[in-house]
């Protein structure tokens, strides 16, 4: 699960800082695999590769609002609804996290990185070559 910290004014000009979480179960991973041609992982790489900026800012505003979601009080749930969702997508802080994801490609990978399981994560990071 990632937490965001974000600081944004609000429609009334209140400038208000504001934790967002956001998490992926492996289901919902798993999911997203199954359901695209070819998997997700390899769609991805295959947007990127060609360079289709309106295909990779499609895949980041997707994965940021299937994301999204609050935590209950007791912890025990991570609720995630259309409600929910519509009502982050309409915030300014929505917006700034957005534009933060789709400038920074630093930004972009340590958001994915925070909201897949660690597991998850660390059998990804020992597929990736490591940077020269």
């Amino acid at each position: 699960m990632l937490k965001k910290t974000i600081t944004y004014t609000d429609y009334n000009g209140v400038e208000r800082t504001e934790d967002f979480f956001f998490n992926l179960t492996q289901a919902e991973i798993t999911e997203m695999e199954m359901s695209t041609s070819g998997g997700l992982a390899e769609m991805i790489r295959k947007v990127v590769a060609a360079q289709d900026a309106p295909a990779i800012i499609k895949i980041f505003k997707d994965l940021v609002l299937r994301a999204y979601g609050e935590k209950s009080p007791d912890g025990k749930r991570f609720i995630k609804n259309d409600d929910i969702t519509t009502a982050f997508s309409q915030t300014e802080a929505y917006s700034i996290l957005f534009m933060e994801l789709a400038t920074d490609a630093d930004a972009a990978a340590k958001f994915v990185n925070g909201i897949i399981p660690a597991d998850l994560a660390k059998k990804a990071s020992a597929l990736t070559p490591p940077a020269n």
